[in-house]
């Protein structure tokens, strides 16, 4: 039995629907009101125990001694995950995002309380009891105390992923796009301690220095390639891994590319993109955890996303691997729109 545990970010998006966005200083009425889990532990950990329920699939992070940490991890009980790492906060409150979203446009705000997950730290990991063949941390640049320096390891986190590896356990990150430098300080160190990494191509640039777009402003197969080559030789021992909108390309132990388009969906199929990127990540999470080829995982996690862009929150679209990969073949993969 394969065995993967999720670590870092949990939070709880709480979906507001409103009329219209307000002028400052009025008031707006809410029409709606659903809640959702979000972040790195609960979307991509929900969508690996879909997409095969015989995966042992562990859940460690921090959330606040309230209704919203009880509610994100009777949540994740129900579906399966072993939440037995989950540790509550006295001082802090479940992370949460409000997203108000405007009914007649579909636009979204979002406003986010950092809570709990700024507090989550290697104190809230049983490195010594992890049994499991592959650890996930995400995400980078979100968590507070894992992104703080340190002086041997680079970060604390860095210092966290190579005492998991110590122990004979695969490694792998993700990170959150956002416009920074912190790149370069945060992510970088911890690649030497990474088996595997998967990342969008703006993240990968960004952490590479290499734009994974032309002079013309178009996206670069070549240079997705060398953001791939880039982040191997700066450390990570196994396999890196790019995912865009339309494809997917990886660098395997071996040094080899590979390139896979997207599932050709519909015009109008997607009703959401959030948690696209978790999806996906579990699915190459699977593929890991099962031997397969970076390229034959790249196929079950551009599946898993594709069913994600079904739905308009981040776990509901995941369906078993059989139903995943159906995707492929009902759809086809895009041709020529690189």
């Amino acid at each position: 039995m394969k065995k993967v545990t999720l670590c870092g970010t949990i939070l709880l998006d709480v979906v507001k629907k409103i009329d219209r966005w307000p002028e400052k200083g009025n008031l707006v009425s809410i029409l709606s009101q659903s809640r959702a889990v979000g972040g790195a532990v609960c979307n991509s950990g929900v969508d690996l125990k879909v997409l095969d329920p015989s995966v042992t699939v562990c859940a460690i992070g921090r959330v606040g001694n309230d209704e919203y940490g009880k509610w994100v991890v009777n949540y994740l009980n129900e579906r399966g995950l072993d939440t037995t790492g989950v540790v509550y906060s006295d001082t802090a409150p479940t992370s949460f995002t409000d997203v108000m979203t405007v009914e007649s446009t579909g636009e979204r705000t979002f406003f986010t309380m950092r809570g709990a997950g700024s507090e989550f730290s290697p104190a809230d990991v049983d490195v010594e009891g992890l049994d499991c063949d592959i650890f996930h941390l995400g995400y980078l640049l979100l968590m507070d105390e894992m992104d703080k320096d340190d002086p041997e390891y680079g970060t604390v986190a860095a210092r966290l992923l190579a005492q998991v590896q110590a122990k004979g356990i695969k490694t792998s990150i993700d990170v959150i796009s956002e416009q920074s430098d912190r790149f370069e300080r945060i992510v970088r160190p911890a690649l030497k301690y990474c088996d595997y990494v998967v990342i969008n191509e703006i993240e990968g640039g960004r952490v590479a220095n290499i734009d994974p777009h032309d002079e013309n402003g178009k996206l670069s197969v070549a240079n997705l390639e060398k953001i791939c080559r880039r982040l191997k030789e700066m450390g990570v021992r196994d396999t890196v891994v790019i995912h865009c909108p339309r494809l997917s390309c990886s660098v395997d132990a071996e040094g080899k590319f590979d390139l896979l388009t997207s599932v050709d969906v519909p015009k109008g199929y997607i009703v959401g993109a959030v948690g696209a990127g978790d999806a996906f990540c579990a699915g190459m999470l699977y593929g890991f955890a099962m031997g397969m080829s970076a390229l034959e995982a790249q196929r079950v996690a551009s599946c898993a996303s594709a069913c994600n862009l079904a739905v308009a929150d981040s776990v509901s679209g995941a369906r078993s691997l059989e139903e995943t990969l159906k995707m492929e073949a009902i759809y086809g993969r895009e041709v020529g729109k690189i």
